[in-house]
């Protein structure tokens, strides 16, 4: 993001809170929670500690409607996830789809460590506001998610508050810390998007470094499957 949209989105925000109160700060958090648009909340809750300290908004309610935000974002990425894993089997381009087994690996992965997942993913930038829809895909108990979404989204919650009532009328400094942040992780989470993908389709090996996948052979490079290229067979008389 640019300085200028990050401008914007401050003053969108501010005016939002400033003029909507909690009811708006309710609506941030949940847009925050799930991702769509992306909405930092290292410039909701900042500003909104800013507004406790000034004043404006009451310290408990505004502890409880920004965790109830988060928590009802997270459900409502949760939700989608769930209802469209039907969808997801075969969804890509050319070799590269998502096939049933690639689910399943997921359905495993979160049924070990699907607590761990969630806690940790939610107090990761970027990254805590699109957990909650791989919780849903690999059908996570939604009891447990709903409990360690609340586990994880608390002390994030209370940290960007705080910061904001310590900082007060600086509380933009916060955004300076976390954008280098924020940065380097959606640039991480696009090179493993491509990479995973490109293992999903066949067309590399995981590990490191990437070898040539199963789709391809290793006699000049000629995909599986397809005859070699020469000269054609005589015709039968």
């Amino acid at each position: 993001m640019t300085f200028s949209l990050i401008g914007t989105i401050v003053d969108v925000i501010v005016f939002i809170l400033a003029t909507i109160g909690l009811p708006g700060l309710y609506a941030l958090t949940t847009v925050e929670s799930f991702g769509i648009p992306p909405i930092p909340s290292e410039i909701i809750l900042p500003f909104a500690g800013f507004l406790i300290v000034d004043g404006t908004f009451p310290l408990v309610p505004t502890i409880v409607v920004a965790i109830a935000g988060e928590v009802t974002g997270a459900f409502i990425a949760y939700t989608a996830g769930r209802l469209w894993r039907p969808r997801l089997a075969g969804l890509g381009v050319g070799y590269i789809r998502i096939r049933p087994d690639h689910l399943d690996r997921m359905d495993r992965m979160f049924a070990r460590r699907g607590e761990v997942t969630v806690v940790v993913g939610r107090l990761i930038p970027v990254v805590r506001s699109y957990v909650s829809y791989p919780a849903g895909t690999a059908r996570m108990n939604p009891v447990k998610f709903g409990l360690y979404t609340l586990v994880g989204s608390a002390p994030w919650t209370l940290g960007l508050l705080y910061a904001g009532i310590v900082l007060r009328s600086r509380w933009t400094v916060v955004v300076q810390y976390f954008q280098p942040i924020d940065t380097a992780i959606v640039v991480l989470i696009v090179v493993g998007a491509i990479y995973l993908s490109l293992v999903a389709g066949g067309v590399v090996t995981s590990g490191w470094p990437p070898r040539r996948g199963p789709r391809y052979s290793r006699n000049d490079g000629v995909r599986t499957g397809e005859p070699p290229a020469g000269p054609n067979p005589p015709a039968d008389l």
